[in-house]
């Protein structure tokens, strides 16, 4: 591991920590993302919290954090068992951000820029691929886990030399959806347009005060 990969390993890793959704929201001073509906600072949730311009905004910005650490480490020659774990760090960045107390998101969005140096083909099969579930099943969640595990099979059609790297960035999005695996079979897991469900506690109080 040379000195140079383990500077962009580092670099990859501090883009990832700003948190894109916090800072976004309290631009447009909507909510912490991480307190209110799904509790993800994410652009899933952010859309449930502003709408969908905020949600874009922290869509790229998120693409982005992934995008440029990879894409500057290909430039200037660094290895595709490198750029693996430079996209993996910045994805780590975005999960346990050093600058917001470690409270991250997903990683899905930052895992798919740090994916769209290899191709916009693969790019475009990711997309399509979580989208189309999205549209099937009205989860967010079970999108991100559909395109990940196709990511690999999709990376090995377009650029096989980089099927590895993508595979360990897939295994590190399915390790981090494992409560919204949970609440997928319990049958608890928020869609996309829907708020945040009230507990029975909340209905309870609300129907006092009214």
């Amino acid at each position: 591991m040379t000195a140079l990969g383990m500077l962009m390993i580092v670099a990859a890793y501090l883009l990832g920590s700003i948190s894109s959704a916090v800072l976004i929201c309290r631009l447009y001073g909507l909510p912490d993302p991480r307190e209110q509906g799904s509790g993800n600072p994410g652009a899933t949730n952010v859309f449930r919290l502003g709408g969908r311009f905020a949600a874009a905004l922290v869509l790229l910005c998120d693409m982005l954090k992934g995008t440029i650490p990879v894409w500057i480490s290909y430039l200037i020659g660094i290895n595709p068992f490198m750029l693996g774990l430079i996209g993996i760090a910045a994805c780590l960045g975005h999960i346990y951000p050093i600058f917001f107390h470690f409270r991250g998101g997903k990683g899905v969005a930052t895992a798919l820029g740090a994916i769209a140096p290899i191709g916009l083909d693969l790019t475009g099969m990711m997309l399509g691929t979580w989208l189309a579930t999205l549209l099937l099943t009205g989860y967010s969640s079970v999108g991100a886990l559909i395109a990940s595990l196709f990511a690999p099979l999709f990376t090995w059609m377009v650029k096989p030399q980089f099927t590895m790297p993508v595979a360990m960035l897939s295994c590190l999005i399915i390790f981090r959806h494992q409560e919204n695996i949970k609440r997928l079979l319990n049958g608890t897991e928020q869609k996309v347009w829907n708020k945040k469900k009230k507990s029975k506690e909340e209905e309870q109080q609300e129907e006092q005060e009214g």
